[in-house]
């Protein structure tokens, strides 16, 4: 993921922010360190905005697809109240061993509700609706995540799809490759929706909010 903004701008957003906790800090630097595509970390300003939106629509039950090292996880279990969950999901067990490893030593992890499965199984099992439903997996799977997602959110909730600018590949006709087709195609259908409102912000790599559409009548 290339930067979108001038590293310097990021750097001043993020000191203008909501602050980084300590242990999401030292799981970022752990990341960094360890993992070979470390830049798959939401990072500091993101994960300020994911807490806040967290906040904003009161979340008590957060679905999450795709752990990685669980820093945005995290982000959203150090926002909500301690009756709160985050079930989050993803197939990569070294990756989320980091991750429980970090959610272990922090008072929040309790309320994190791993399910090391393919997404989409996740997802035809779980039960209720959610607050906030953050998707940020693999891209070729990307539409049937927001077509579930939208089975799964509460009419006051909110979803968040990561990478949707994908470092600007989407502006490319021909696409250069698979998985920016099927972003651009998420894209697209998100904007002919009928039944949500959406923006899509220039947060990192792109963020889509999106919201149900509430009726006139």
């Amino acid at each position: 993921m290339e930067p979108m903004v001038l590293p310097e701008v990021e750097a001043y957003a993020e000191a203008h922010s909501l602050a980084e906790s300590e242990i999401c800090r030292r799981l970022r630097e752990e990341t960094n360190r360890t993992m070979e595509v470390p830049q798959m970390v939401v990072g500091p300003l993101e994960g300020a905005f994911l807490k806040v939106m967290a906040m904003t629509v009161g979340a008590k039950r957060i679905l999450e697809i795709g752990t990685f090292t669980g820093y945005s996880a995290l982000c959203f279990a150090e926002s909500i109240s301690e009756e709160g969950e985050v079930v989050t999901c993803d197939i990569d067990s070294e990756s989320t061993d980091l991750a429980k490893k970090y959610w272990a030593e922090s008072p929040h992890g309790s309320k994190i509700h791993l399910r090391l499965a393919p997404a989409l199984e996740t997802l035809a099992d779980v039960t209720g609706l959610f607050d906030l439903i953050f998707i940020d997996a693999d891209k070729a799977n990307y539409v049937k995540y927001f077509q579930q997602a939208l089975e799964l959110i509460a009419p006051t909730g909110v979803i968040l799809i990561d990478n949707v600018l994908w470092s600007g590949e989407v502006l490319k006709m021909p696409p250069s490759d698979s998985n920016t087709e099927a972003i651009q195609e998420l894209n697209r259908l998100v904007l002919a929706e009928p039944r949500v409102s959406a923006v899509l912000l220039t947060i990192r790599d792109g963020v889509f909010l999106i919201t149900p559409r509430v009726s006139n009548a």
